[in-house]
Parts: C-alpha cells; sequence; structure tokens
C-alpha cells in the first residue's frame, strides 16, 4: 500500500501543474508597475541613469532629492572619442515628442559611456514609461556642455574612463 502511494505522488503532481497553460514569454519583456510614472522611476533608478545625468548623484550615494534629477552633468566623461557629458533630459524630453523619444532610444548610437545597447533593447512600453517620467519631474536646468572631439582640451571637470593597468 505505501510503495503504491508513493508511486502516484509524482502523477498527482504532475496532474496539479498541468491545470494551467504557463505564461506566454514575450519576445520584448517590460516592467509592469502601478503607474507609467512608477514604471518609469524603476527603470531610471536599476538603468543608473541618474548616476550621470544627475550631478552629484554617484558621489552622495544617491542622496540627491528627486527633485534635482535627470538634469545633466557638467562634469565629462574623457576617453578615446574625446569628452562626452550627460545631457538634461529634462530639456530633451520637453523638446520631443514621446514617439520621437521612443525612436531615438531605439536607433541611436553616439559615444560612450552612454549603454546605448541596453536603452536599445528596452521595450517601447519602458521607453514611454521613462519619457513620462522624466516629464511628470517638469523642467529645470541648463543645457549639458556640448562634446568634444579627441584632442580638444575641455574646460569643465572630466572623469577619466581610460582604464589604467597596474604597473608589472
Amino acid at each position: 500500500m505505501r510503495i503504491a502511494l508513493l508511486a502516484c505522488l509524482p502523477a498527482l503532481g504532475l496532474a496539479g501543474c498541468g491545470a494551467s497553460e504557463p505564461a506566454a514569454i514575450t519576445s520584448s519583456p517590460s516592467v509592469v508597475a502601478a503607474t507609467d510614472i512608477d514604471q518609469g522611476r524603476y527603470l531610471v533608478a536599476v538603468g543608473g541613469c541618474n548616476d550621470c545625468h544627475t550631478p552629484g548623484f554617484a558621489p552622495t550615494g544617491g542622496d540627491v532629492p528627486e527633485t534635482q534629477r535627470l538634469m545633466g552633468n557638467p562634469v565629462g566623461y574623457a576617453g578615446p572619442w574625446g569628452v562626452t557629458y550627460a545631457n538634461n533630459l529634462r530639456i530633451t524630453t520637453a523638446g520631443m515628442t514621446e514617439d520621437a523619444w521612443v525612436e531615438m532610444l531605439a536607433t541611436r548610437r553616439a559615444a560612450p559611456p552612454m549603454p546605448w545597447p541596453s536603452v536599445r533593447a528596452m521595450s517601447d512600453s519602458d521607453k514611454r514609461a521613462v519619457y513620462r517620467y522624466i516629464r511628470s519631474l517638469g523642467s529645470g536646468g541648463q543645457p549639458a556642455p556640448t562634446a568634444l572631439p579627441p584632442g580638444v582640451k575641455p574646460t569643465t571637470p572630466v572623469e577619466n574612463m581610460v582604464p589604467v593597468m597596474p604597473e608589472a
């Protein structure tokens, strides 16, 4: 009797597992949140957008009020590509439609350290949520400095993005 009962347990478990179809996997996963603003806020947080686009964010461990976030950064990122600056995303989104934002994030290829391959991989729903979150912050700040080509000396502080190898 005991052996027969043990033999039935796997069958009972499998019958329970087959009660419903597994959820379909979409080709473009997306974050789900209570609102599109919350979705965008989450994506900006986990995507590290504030690390570069919010002055003082990384050095303070994120201790920058949300009202002061994503206003661009006057500290440049220097490498073999020249010097790039993190744009003021509030100004950027104010000057374009949501559809233009989604298209830009889907197609843009620009200099480091912006992680464009990761941004292009986002679902359109997530790109729209980020746009709506940034727009919810309102306008503010000044435009970031213009990127500089290699060999042009910046007049702003810069972070050197070229790895330094230890001496052998």
